[in-house]
């Protein structure tokens, strides 16, 4: 008998339950793996008032493509290889950037967790380069380097370095303190403090502070691009502006938005969840 529920268990009264596998089912699951492809109801709602748009209220195509035009557009630009070769690129540089951002900013902002002194200094600094975004410096970026590769790299980590540092400072200054002073009492210098307590307890707000960065660095990259150039998805998009050709814009935007959501779901929000169930520090 006992074998019997054990062998039904996880199973409906109609038989198994067939569950999809793979990258494509963590992403229809979402986070939690609850209400599978709900976070897509928004999106079906968008789509169905472009369509009606369109075909009940007669919006022209000089002010809104047809959904038929972008699917064509974006088939034109994978064909011609303009798609393919803009797509590499953001993703090359939102990957350089934010990494150079990671390997710069989580050990400034253990450092400077380590003080309370440090906090209370660059607390209102960080928030005030935080609020001033890496879209507003590029004409200054521009104006130092000019419309090169260094300008959009430097556009990306500036924004995402910001909340990586921040979180990562506020991560360290918001262990409890008993975990310090039995590292202290057991001789532990300032080396063991920062490897032992401070990386692993802040782990989960550097996490969280890394896809913040990512996030801000996206925009940062898109906004670079548009107006430096030299390729990919934000220059593809300022390209097609020159030619009013609306139906390529919206595929990039589209593209912009897809490629960032599946960065997010597949790479980052689990990472910050595993993170988070292992890390995660106890509060009070």
């Amino acid at each position: 008998m006992r074998a019997e529920n054990e062998a039904g268990a996880g199973r409906s009264p109609a038989g198994p339950r067939l569950r999809p596998r793979g990258w494509v089912a963590r992403f229809a699951r979402g986070r939690h793996g609850k209400a599978p492809l709900l976070f897509a109801v928004p999106f079906l709602v968008i789509i169905a008032v472009w369509v009606l748009a369109k075909s009940v209220f007669g919006v022209s195509d000089a002010a809104l493509p047809s959904v038929g035009d972008v699917i064509r557009a974006s088939s034109q630009l994978i064909d011609w290889g303009i798609l393919p070769y803009d797509i590499s690129a953001s993703l090359y540089r939102i990957a350089l950037g934010t990494s150079l951002a990671i390997v710069i900013g989580v050990p400034l902002g253990l450092l400077l967790g380590a003080s309370r002194y440090s906090v209370i200094m660059f607390g209102p600094f960080l928030r005030f380069f935080r609020a001033v975004s890496g879209i507003a410096i590029l004409p200054l970026l521009i104006v130092w380097f000019g419309f090169t590769e260094t300008t959009i790299q430097v556009a990306i980590l500036y924004t995402a370095l910001i909340p990586i540092i921040f979180s990562t400072m506020i991560g360290v200054r918001t262990i409890p303190p008993a975990y310090r002073d039995a590292i202290e009492t057991m001789g532990g210098g300032p080396a063991r403090l920062m490897r032992d307590v401070y990386l692993p307890g802040a782990l989960a707000s550097i996490v969280v502070g890394i896809r913040l960065g990512v996030g801000y660095g996206w925009r940062a990259l898109i906004a670079a691009e548009m107006l430096v150039g030299l390729g990919g998805l934000g220059s593809m998009i300022f390209g097609a502006l020159q030619f009013h050709a609306l139906d390529q814009i919206v595929a990039g935007m589209i593209l912009i938005g897809l490629l960032y959501l599946i960065i997010d779901r597949l790479v980052l929000a689990p990472v910050e969840d595993a993170t988070v169930r292992r890390w995660g520090v106890q509060r009070g």
